[in-house]
């Protein structure tokens, strides 16, 4: 899958959002090494802190159907923003732990731009586990 087909599932999931609340709807793309893409979108609550994100929510569905660290091969997050819509910091913090600090981050806009990033280049002092 290349990254414009990435990309395309993310904006397509981004229907699936519930965000009753922010009325921000985002849709994210997994792409796993073996061709896996597993997508996201964020779930709202009206516990603002109980919301979960679209990178988080396609990660960890991943995660529990079994794949590891190191499985991941790229992401693709969808918002409709006049820039570039970045991935939280929390979600930064667990793509570090799963994912190679070289891995491609799509982002984009609602111009239907796309801006390749490499995981390090949006959390470049990453906490680790070799920082324990």
């Amino acid at each position: 899958m290349n990254k414009e087909q990435l990309v395309e599932s993310a904006r397509q999931t981004k229907k699936n959002a519930y965000a009753p609340y922010s009325k921000f709807p985002v849709g994210a793309a997994l792409l796993l090494k073996d061709g896996t893409v597993y997508n996201g979108v964020n779930v709202e609550n009206v516990s603002f802190g109980a919301t979960n994100c679209a990178e988080r929510t396609a990660i960890f569905t991943a995660v529990a159907n079994g794949y590891k660290k190191g499985d991941f091969a790229a992401i693709a997050v969808s918002g409709d923003t006049a820039d570039f819509l970045p991935p939280c910091s929390i979600c930064r913090q667990v793509m570090a732990e799963f994912c190679s600090p070289d891995m491609p981050v799509y982002l984009t806009n609602d111009k239907e731009e796309i801006r390749e990033l490499a995981l390090k280049e949006l959390l470049p002092y990453a906490f680790t586990d070799l920082d324990m």
